[in-house]
């Protein structure tokens, strides 16, 4: 009997781990396609890499989207995230700084950190900028699956953000596509249960 009570145990707990599952693939995906174009005050991108001095293509796409932002007056700043790696002679974000400024974005306009490496640090870094530079609103803007985990750790931080993702994102095929949301259900499921035992 314990046997058969352990196992039917086991079969409930992975029932409800598969709809659990299921269910952040689906809210992934569905967010990916939600763009909220308001006006805030200022676009925060999401680094991606940048190779030599330059943005890589999938960063400069997310850079293109915050810089028409800009343009059509939705953001009053532009603000870049993303550190040093190892190989890169730049920041990230002096690397989408440059690219801005290239693209005829005032220098006044612009504002950077240049330590996070990863998502969470992104927008940890950002806020603080948010903050020291009294900005109450942002629209974070980054590749469409990657939207709903940026959003969420956002919310978690209580900064008051909308989803903008790149609409010319690099990840166009499902080629791309398919191990990007992989990847990105990998993440968001693992910071919703990990979020579960910092609270």
């Amino acid at each position: 009997m314990k046997k058969k009570r352990m196992w039917q145990i086991s079969f409930i707990i992975g029932i409800f781990f598969l709809l659990y599952i299921s269910w952040t693939g689906y809210s992934i995906w569905s967010f990916s396609l939600t763009d909220n174009k308001t006006q805030t005050d200022a676009a925060i991108v999401l680094g991606a890499a940048s190779k030599g001095e330059e943005p890589s293509p999938v960063f400069e796409k997310r850079i293109d989207h915050a810089i028409r932002l800009y343009k059509e007056n939705y953001v009053e700043n532009l603000i870049f995230t993303g550190g040093k790696g190892e190989k890169t002679a730049i920041a990230e974000s002096e690397a989408a700084e440059q690219y801005a400024l290239d693209k005829d974005i005032p220098a006044q306009d612009i504002l950077i950190e240049t330590k996070s490496q990863i998502t969470e640090q992104n927008l940890q870094y950002a806020n603080s900028i948010l903050q020291h530079h009294d900005l109450n609103t942002a629209t974070l803007v980054s590749d469409p699956l990657h939207m709903k985990r940026a959003v969420t750790i956002a919310e978690d931080l209580n900064m008051n953000v909308v989803s903008s993702p790149a609409s010319d994102s690099a990840y166009k095929s499902l080629r791309t596509k398919i191990p990007f949301f992989l990847r990105e259900w990998f993440f968001y499921t693992g910071y919703q249960i990990l979020s579960l035992f910092r609270f």
